[in-house]
């Protein structure tokens, strides 16, 4: 009889000692994820685009897209190979390099409810606005988020498209220089806008574009990790 209750006591105790490692690892990460996407329409506009929209189970209106105009970009004669995205998640900085001179340094929010991943990945499409999705109603985490602007997306082979990670504006939140989405990382929209013109692959006309063998992304290599 003791022998039981004492094995009972230690599966119960190592179940709980498990979910506790498990969210300290990756917290929230299988309750508060973004909705996959499909990455062959992501640069095609959607036709529903609502005039609210909601962080953390909160309504906001949702603001008017910015004209469209492409700004004066430093560093726009460099060649694709030459430039490079880096984000330091442990001080929410991101830098982009033109060769070895910096262009550009910006305040972050990466991943808070959801990881933002490490690694060396590749811009595979730019979105003018996007529509993005996710979280949880029930842990107050839900997302609707209608014309996220201007969306780099990003991969590479252990992190697939369909996850949707990405680079892009923000307008629910000003609180940068921490944690703040769930898993993208958000930035203030005049500065994404001017990575969004810098970055590869190169716009020409268009407003969205998906990177092609002749017109390859820009590369985004993200480590560190944020001390709460």
């Amino acid at each position: 009889m003791i022998n039981d209750r004492l094995i009972g006591f230690l599966c119960i105790l190592s179940t709980f000692l498990f979910i506790i490692l498990l969210f300290q690892a990756q917290p929230w990460y299988l309750l508060s994820q973004q909705q996959p996407i499909n990455p062959t329409t992501i640069t095609y506009p959607d036709p529903d685009q609502p005039n609210i929209a909601y962080f953390n189970n909160q309504p906001l209106t949702v603001p008017p897209l910015d004209t469209y105009q492409p700004p004066s970009v430093l560093g726009d004669t460099t060649t694709p190979s030459q430039k490079r995205i880096e984000v330091d998640l442990t001080n929410q900085l991101l830098y982009a390099y033109d060769g070895d001179q910096l262009v550009y340094k910006f305040v972050i929010s990466s991943g808070k409810w959801d990881r933002t991943p490490t690694g060396t990945f590749t811009i595979w499409a730019k979105v003018r606005s996007t529509r993005m999705i996710g979280g949880s109603k029930e842990l107050g985490t839900y997302y609707d988020l209608p014309n996220v602007p201007y969306v780099m997306f990003f991969s590479n082979d252990k992190v697939a498209k369909e996850q949707g990670f990405s680079l892009h504006g923000t307008y629910w939140h000003h609180n940068f220089g921490v944690p703040m989405s769930h898993g993208c990382i958000n930035m203030k929209t005049e500065e994404v806008r001017q990575l969004y013109f810098w970055a590869n692959p190169d716009l020409g006309s268009k407003t969205s574009i998906y990177s092609t063998p002749d017109n390859p992304g820009t590369p985004i290599i993200i480590y560190g990790k944020y001390q709460y």
